[in-house]
């Protein structure tokens, strides 16, 4: 039985892509671009957009692959290269605007069951205000604290929480309608 270091075996790809193998860079955006996509489409509701913004990040992962140190995971890597171009996309074209909004209602983590499917969960997100949208997806799909949301949306840390309350309380909202014309109680 043969035993395959993957570490090093990643290693070795990503030094061939810094030395511009394409083969290699071809390798890395394979086996990463499905994923990076399903982030990218968190963010920006448009497909052929979300593609452009993935594209786009590859591009900066590619030249900037020489900076990659081998300090943790290559996906997380990429994946905040990933976060922090669609942030960059959104602030750009469509220019997000936060309402400063300090006050915001602690919510419990309690959830209920229901049945809907990954696609009805992603069409209610889509359907957020951009800045809830975003506010929701950095903390409750990446798991940054506010404080890092509030360094990269250059908000506050209230208003992170706040956009993230609004958020959690719409997307209820639309969870307990589907309930309701579900049951027929509507």
């Amino acid at each position: 039985m043969k035993v395959i270091n993957l570490h090093q075996e990643e290693k070795e790809i990503i030094q061939l892509a810094v030395d511009n193998n394409r083969q290699a860079q071809q390798q890395i955006y394979t086996r990463f671009s499905p994923k990076m996509l399903s982030i990218c489409r968190l963010y920006v509701k448009d497909i052929q957009q979300a593609e452009d913004v993935m594209i786009t990040s590859f591009m900066k992962v590619f030249t900037s692959l020489k900076n990659f140190q081998h300090n943790g995971s290559f996906e997380g890597w990429i994946r905040r290269i990933i976060v922090n171009e669609c942030i960059s996309f959104l602030r750009v074209n469509k220019k997000v605007n936060f309402i400063e909004d300090a006050v915001y209602v602690e919510e419990s983590d309690e959830v209920e069951e229901c049945e809907l499917s990954s696609d009805d969960i992603q069409f209610m997100i889509d359907n957020l205000a951009v800045g809830y949208k975003m506010v929701f997806n950095l903390y409750a799909i990446e798991g940054f604290k506010h404080k890092e949301i509030a360094v990269m949306l250059e908000i506050s840390e209230g208003t992170s929480k706040s956009q993230l309350s609004h958020a959690r309380k719409i997307l209820q909202q639309q969870i307990n309608a589907t309930k309701s014309y579900d049951y027929g109680t509507k």
